[in-house]
């Protein structure tokens, strides 16, 4: 007999940040869309390698580790630890999920690195870069900030106003400080390797917009999506510019030549060569080739990403993959848009999130739920919004309503009528029902492969919506005593219906579709299947019977959107700020001695998550003082400032240090501090009244 031949496909996600948890946001944007395709892929028998792992290295790591008094590798042991925990319990169902700081990593991107470097892909240039005297070293991009030159916003990166959107290069910034010492840096040269994008952009025109590569072709590119394609064409019709591949920092893979001490791989060169590394662990545990998923013509790679992420999968790793010579590049970059929580945008530095872990600790069991709904919303083409309500009203009106309904009342009813035993089908009077099924099938597989999972979903569930209706219909109950021959191929019809519910959602609703299984006494379920009516057999005896799903409760949503409530970015200056304190004699208020100073230089305190350490020039003196601001400001926005400051305290120590005084804040009704400040500048010293 001859052997089939399956298809191959490399599927990859973005590779996360060690640098915090995952949160709703990163699940709907990349992670749940790539499993969805995998498992799909998979059920259909081709062979597939899911990968993905963590990031972990770049300037943002070291500079957590810097300000909570640990080391990098303790911070990115830390995350990925909980985020791969997080992803398993969750169901999302890599192959691999691996780590950049692994040797295997080094290795390839080491080598992956000389050979860019034999074969002329990078310029060394020598260019200025900002330099922080106090501490000694060369300032990464997010090293440091400024004010923005095109919206003026003072807390912008050297890579990126944060407030505008803006990529930004740290020499651009007006008024740059180094977040290290809080003092302004100097200009210093230092060579690196830079990538000469511009060098490519005709081949990247013609295979983003007409995929072709080579003179062949390589893709569709109408199966891409909008925002894929219209970012890719902005960036080469404005004109590609070189780039540097690396960084002088101590934290990374270090570059592999004599005069490369001191540095390491850029982020963007280093992450994306992860996906190949892991991809390497993991064959070389699964007696696999990995060269069979990188350099095989006939294998479709496919990056699953946010779209912060296009231009680094749609131009700067093809150019380097392209350079190397021999490697894939992908047929296919679907890149989401962005998820909103309840009104704005997700900030994981105003913890406006909804983190995976504590939603699989809060919502045990329920996993399939926030599938579902995550991917009914899917920001496949704009930005979505995800509300607890939406997530309640989708899980009791669809989940339970449709779904779990439809399935209970047919397996109770076999139950009921049969012993649980399956009756036969003996004939067919409602050609309609596999008619429906098939289309439900065609359409279903038509919009997973042009990896539209919102749409396929819709599908999938209007299989329990047909279910339903069928019961509703024919009536069982009713005809049980008149027609009972009509029954048996009513609730075999209905079975059948519930057995193509369970295969067309596995990919949706994994652990729901196991659950179903086992009720309908199946080992497995084979998507080619599909649209049959001959999936249950006759006289298999029904599992347990039990609900798929469970009625969420107000009290549970309230308590989630109470969660949320206190740090609401949307809550109004109608809300009440705290009712005021009781009066106080003038003379109380003369006893405070309030002066204004000017901060001369601020820093993070190693081992506290709130404090910065400033000195403040107060006229006749300078001081010391502690405030709990790190979480509002940076010190290099802090530097340079005017502040006022209550100068008669006793002086105070915390975390081993003397504060010898106060700055005073405003703070509003989110717990969001603001500095109070002189509308003009004054004499350092000068009394306030």
């Amino acid at each position: 007999m001859e052997k089939k031949v399956t298809k191959k496909h490399l599927i990859t996600a973005a590779l996360p940040y060690a640098n915090g948890p995952i949160h709703i946001g990163h699940l709907a944007g990349a992670y749940l869309p790539a499993d969805i395709y995998s498992r799909f892929l998979k059920m259909k028998g081709d062979d597939v390698a899911f990968i993905c792992g963590s990031d972990e290295h770049g300037a943002a790591i070291t500079l957590r580790a810097k300000k909570e008094g640990t080391t990098p590798q303790a911070i990115v042991d830390k995350y990925h630890a909980l985020n791969a925990k997080s992803f398993e319990d969750f169901g999302i169902n890599f192959d691999i999920f691996h780590r950049t700081s692994s040797k295997i990593h080094h290795e390839t991107a080491q080598e992956f690195f000389l050979e860019l470097e034999k074969k002329g892909a990078f310029t060394k240039e020598t260019r200025e870069q900002f330099y922080d005297d106090e501490y000694n070293q060369f300032l990464a991009d997010r090293y440091v900030t400024g004010t923005c030159p095109k919206c003026s916003s003072e807390r912008a990166y050297g890579d990126q106003c944060e407030k505008c959107g803006s990529s930004l290069n740290p020499t651009d910034l007006i008024n740059p400080v180094s977040t290290l010492s809080g003092k302004s840096p100097v200009l210093r040269e230092t060579s690196h390797w830079y990538l000469p994008m511009g060098r490519h952009e005709k081949w990247l025109k013609e295979w983003i917009e007409e995929g072709t590569l080579d003179g062949k072709t390589h893709h569709n590119p109408k199966e891409w999506r909008n925002q894929v394609i219209g970012q890719c064409k902005s960036w080469i019709d404005g004109g590609l510019h070189s780039r540097a591949m690396t960084r002088d920092l101590d934290w990374g893979v270090k570059v592999p030549t004599k005069d490369g001490e001191g540095k390491v791989l850029y982020v963007w060169l280093d992450a994306p060569i992860g996906y190949i590394s892991a991809t390497k662990e993991w064959a070389a545990k699964n007696n696999k080739d990995w060269k069979d998923y990188w350099q095989n013509e006939e294998t479709d790679l496919v990056h699953f990403i946010g779209k912060d992420n296009i231009v680094f999968h749609c131009i700067i790793f093809p150019i380097l993959l392209k350079t190397h010579t021999g490697y894939n590049l992908p047929v296919n970059v679907p890149a989401n848009e962005f998820l909103n929580l309840e009104g704005d945008k997700i900030s994981t530095s105003r913890d406006w999130a909804v983190w995976l872990h504590e939603f699989n600790e809060e919502f045990p069991g329920k996993q399939d739920v926030l599938r579902y709904v995550l991917c009914s919303i899917a920001p496949e083409s704009k930005d979505s919004e995800f509300t607890w309500d939406d997530f309640q009203a989708r899980n009791n009106s669809e989940l339970v309503a449709i779904y779990g309904n439809f399935v209970n009342r047919a397996a109770v009813l076999i139950n009921k009528y049969y012993e649980g035993t399956v009756p036969e089908l003996s004939e067919n009077n409602y050609p309609e029902i596999e008619k429906q099924l098939q289309g439900f099938a065609k359409a279903i597989n038509e919009k997973l492969n042009k990896k539209q999972f919102r749409d396929a979903q819709n599908e999938a569930i209007n299989i329990a919506r047909l279910g339903n209706k069928f019961l509703a219909e024919t009536e069982p109950w009713k005809l049980i005593k008149t027609t009972p021959e009509e029954v048996k191929n009513i609730l075999n019809l209905s079975l059948q219906i519930a057995a193509n519910c369970a295969i067309a959602l596995a990919p949706f609703l994994p652990s729901s579709s196991t659950k179903l299984s086992g009720i309908l006494g199946l080992n497995q379920l084979n998507w080619n299947e599909l649209g049959s009516l001959s999936i249950v057999k006759p006289n298999t005896q029904l599992g347990e019977v039990e609900h798929l799903f469970q009625k969420i409760e107000d009290d549970i949503i309230v308590k989630q959107k109470e969660k949320l409530d206190s740090k609401s970015p949307s809550k109004t200056s109608e809300t009440p700020i705290d009712s005021f304190k009781e009066d106080i004699v003038f003379d109380d208020f003369l006893k405070l001695d309030l002066r204004v100073g000017t901060i001369l230089s601020a820093e993070y305190i190693p081992k506290s998550e709130k404090l910065l350490k400033f000195s403040v020039d107060l006229g006749s003196e300078t001081r010391t003082i502690l405030s709990g601001i790190a979480k509002h400001y940076s010190p290099g926005e802090m530097v340079g400032k005017q502040v006022q400051v209550i100068a008669n305290l006793p002086p105070r120590k915390m975390m081993g240090i003397e504060s010898q005084g106060m700055i005073l804040m405003a703070e509003n009704n989110l717990g969001e501090l603001r500095l109070m400040r002189p509308d003009k500048k004054i004499t350092n010293g000068a009394t306030i009244n």
